[in-house]
C-alpha cells in the first residue's frame, strides 16, 4: 500500500478513481491467517468468500469466474512435470482463456511452481491488484501452495508475487491510511529504583 500511495498516479477505473503504482515484484516468506495486521484490519467474511472462490469449482456469487476451476485441473499437470524434471522452470499454468468476456478477465493470470533447495517456490502473477484487499488473494493462494507442496512431499518455500498494476481506490483512502498508520507505542510505567546510598558516613 505504501508503494502505491507514495509512487502512484491518479487514473480511472470502472469502480471510480484510483491511484496506480509502478509494477512490483516481492516475496512473502510465509502467509498466515493469524497475521496480527489481518486480525486488526481484515474482513473474515470476505476472506471466507474469497477462499471459496479459490477452492470451489462452481462460480460463487458475486464473482464471474472460479479460480478453483481454473487452478485445480492444472495442478496435476504441473506436479507430474516437476516429478519428471525437478529442475524445471516450465511448471507454469495460465488462468486466462482465449476470448474472455471483457468484464471477466481474472486479476490473477498465472501461477508457477519451482523446486529450489528442496522446497516448493510459487509465483503468482497478477495483471492488476487492489493493494488494500490483496490479502484476500494471498491467504487462499497460500492454501494452494501448501496443497501442492504436500502433493510433491516438499517443504513450502516463499511465495513470489508480481503485480503489473497495483492500485488503491480513492474511496478506500480512510481505511488505507488507518492500516498504514504506525501503531502508537504503549506507555510503560517508569521503573522505580531505590535511592542511591549516600557516599557520606
Amino acid at each position: 500500500m505504501r508503494h502505491v500511495w507514495s509512487a502512484g498516479t491518479l487514473a480511472l477505473d470502472d469502480r471510480g478513481p484510483v491511484i496506480e503504482g509502478p509494477a512490483v515484484l516481492f516475496e512473502i516468506a510465509r502467509v498466515s491467517r493469524d497475521d496480527p495486521i489481518l486480525e486488526r484490519h481484515g474482513d473474515p467474511q470476505r476472506l471466507a468468500l474469497y477462499t471459496r472462490k479459490f477452492s470451489e469449482e462452481a462460480v460463487v456469487p458475486p464473482f464471474k469466474y472460479s479460480y478453483g476451476a481454473r487452478i485445480k485441473g492444472q495442478l496435476r499437470w504441473a506436479a507430474d512435470l516437476l516429478r519428471l524434471k525437478p529442475y524445471s522452470k516450465s511448471a507454469w499454468i495460465s488462468l486466462t482463456e482465449p476470448g474472455e468476456a471483457y468484464d471477466a478477465v481474472p486479476c490473477l493470470v498465472g501461477l508457477a511452481f519451482r523446486i529450489r533447495q528442496d522446497a516448493l517456490v510459487m509465483t503468482a502473477s497478477f495483471r492488476s491488484q487492489n493493494a488494500y484487499t490483496s490479502y484476500l488473494n494471498y491467504v487462499p493462494l497460500a492454501d494452494v501452495h501448501a496443497r501442492m507442496a504436500r502433493t510433491l512431499r516438499l517443504e513450502r518455500g516463499p511465495m513470489r508475487v508480481f503485480v503489473d498494476v497495483p492500485h488503491l481506490y480513492l474511496a478506500d483512502s480512510t481505511q488505507v491510511l488507518a492500516v498504514m498508520r504506525p501503531e502508537p507505542r504503549r506507555r510503560t510505567a517508569a521503573r522505580r529504583y531505590p535511592p542511591t546510598p549516600s557516599a557520606r558516613p
